[in-house]
Order: structure tokens, then C-alpha cells, then sequence
């Protein structure tokens, strides 16, 4: 998965707070608070957010609506297996993690475990 840039990361962040697709309009004023790029800058974000795979747009009479293709978490878990792959030694790298996790990370983990466990 391609890491993002820093509007594409704000667009991902407005369409994951979104309660319904939106549409270039929609997110253009959702960012203006903190950022104010062209209409045109928008539309052409979300349209390379659609040919990477990070969001899905379904036409509305003349316009796009565009929502998020996977969750923020997904996205996430992802990026930390991305970074496990780009390792010589995944192993090692979740071993040092393990070392450096909170207890309730460590809690989680270990419910993620039971859970695979026992669906095999």
C-alpha cells in the first residue's frame, strides 16, 4: 500500500469521519478550516486516492461521492505489515514491539491470538 502524502492524508481523515460518501465539494469544506486548496487540487487527490485503492466513488447525477475503501484500522495494519514485509527479520520486529507494548496492547494481542486459535 502506498503511503500517503500530507492532503491526501487530511482527505483520508475527512471521508473517515464522514457519516455518508462525499463529494469533492463536501470534503473541500470539511478541510477549509485548516487548509484551503483549489476545488480542482480536491478532485484530483480523491481521484488518485481511487487509482490506489484507497477510496471507492459511485456516480451522483454529475458528480463523484467518494468514501473510504477500507477502515482507518485497516489501513493501520496495513501499514504495519507493509513494514514487517520490508524487514529481513519480522520475527525480531514483533518480538521488540511485544517488549515496548502497553498492557493493553499486550491484552488485545493475546484476544486477537485466542481468536485465531480458535477458529483453526
Amino acid at each position: 500500500m502506498n503511503a500517503l502524502g500530507p492532503l491526501e492524508a487530511a482527505v483520508m481523515d475527512t471521508l473517515w469521519h464522514a457519516t455518508e460518501p462525499a463529494r469533492v465539494r463536501d470534503v473541500l469544506d470539511a478541510l477549509a478550516p485548516h487548509r484551503t486548496p483549489a476545488y480542482t487540487t480536491v478532485m484530483t487527490v480523491l481521484d488518485n486516492l481511487h487509482r490506489k485503492g484507497w477510496v471507492v466513488r459511485e456516480l451522483d447525477g454529475k458528480a463523484y461521492r467518494y468514501q473510504p475503501a477500507f477502515s482507518r484500522e485497516e489501513a493501520a495494519a496495513q501499514a504495519l505489515r507493509d513494514v514487517l514485509d520490508a524487514t529481513g527479520d519480522p520475527a525480531a520486529v514483533l518480538l521488540h514491539f511485544a517488549r515496548s507494548a502497553s498492557r493493553k496492547e499486550l491484552a488485545a494481542l493475546r484476544r486477537a491470538l485466542e481468536e485465531r486459535r480458535s477458529k483453526r
